[in-house]
């Protein structure tokens, strides 16, 4: 028997806790009756305990018969909710910080593109009204900027794909899981099944069991770096890029997420962006919702950015 197939990582949710404290989550029941613990990793997370006096650490180690308790419970329907660190300063593992271990190996047209780049954040930031991110204008983020923004995900399930729902202006994505291949990149989108298809905001996800507590996905086909970025502080991302996620469940209540980069268009090598842990929460867990608004943006900028801009 497949332990986590097709239920995979339960019905419940899991919580990524990052290194800001604002908007602390609150103290929340399981299915299993007992607290949610915030795990403190060796990834400088906050652990929340602290804040919330949280009880003991619970080690469950997945076995064949909890795991297929878990996997009846949603067999037809997965949700769990992640609260993501901000990621404001670069990508988790590579902060874009000015220090050498976080330096990035750019191609020429890369580094051009990077420097072309004007954004708000970062060792590289300007001002508010000098600033170029696509996000100030309320275009779309695209993937996988997705995953380096201070947002919550729901997941839902069926036999047939998985939809990873980003609460930050009600966007979401596909990931395919019925066998079907990756489309092949081909210039400015993809190929299936000989057909021309157009390069997505979220680009083609196509996902597969690589052992019962390990879902690896492959994306490809995202938006060109003329229109979106990967991180807030200007790293580029091209139309070229694949990008592989991994989530692995490591006991009960813990969903380790990471993601590789590799893109030949922009960086000589492919790197890992993010390796984030996600503890198991209640699936009636209710996330707020954030959307970009022009006018918010237009009434920032006329009371900080016209004012940063005119110094």
């Amino acid at each position: 028997m497949n332990s986590f197939r097709p239920g995979d990582f339960a019905d419940h949710g899991f919580d990524g806790c990052g290194d800001f404290v604002d908007d602390l989550p609150v103290r929340l029941q399981t299915g299993l009756d007992r607290d949610v613990d915030f795990w403190n990793t060796a990834l400088d997370f906050v652990d929340y305990r602290d804040y919330r006096g949280f009880g003991k650490s619970y080690d469950v180690t997945p076995t064949e018969e909890n795991a297929y308790e878990d996997a009846e419970a949603a067999w037809d329907m997965l949700q769990f909710a992640l609260r993501l660190g901000n990621q404001s300063g670069g990508v988790q593992l590579k902060p874009n910080n000015g220090k050498p271990e976080n330096e990035l190996s750019y191609t020429p047209y890369g580094l051009q593109a990077y420097r072309s780049h004007k954004p708000l954040e970062g060792v590289d930031s300007v001002d508010p009204a000098d600033n170029n991110d696509p996000r100030t204008k309320c275009e779309p983020l695209g993937f996988p900027r997705y995953n380096h923004y201070d947002l919550g995900i729901q997941v839902f399930q069926d036999e047939h794909k998985i939809a990873m729902l980003y609460n930050f202006d009600n966007r979401w994505r596909m990931i395919w899981t019925d066998g079907r291949p990756l489309p092949k990149v081909v210039d400015g989108g993809v190929e299936i099944d000989g057909e021309y298809r157009e390069a997505r905001w979220m680009g083609y996800s196509v996902g597969r069991w690589i052992d019962d507590y390990t879902l690896e996905v492959v994306t490809v086909g995202t938006m060109p770096e003329d229109r979106v970025w990967l991180d807030n502080t200007g790293r580029p991302i091209s139309d070229q890029a694949r990008i592989t996620e991994r989530f692995h469940r490591l006991d009960n209540d813990t969903l380790e997420w990471s993601e590789t980069i590799d893109d030949p268009k922009i960086y000589t090598r492919p790197w890992d962006t993010m390796k984030l842990r996600m503890t198991l929460q209640d699936s009636r867990i209710d996330l707020m919702t954030r959307y970009c608004s022009p006018v918010e943006i237009d009434n920032y900028n006329k009371t900080f950015g016209d004012a940063a801009g005119a110094n």
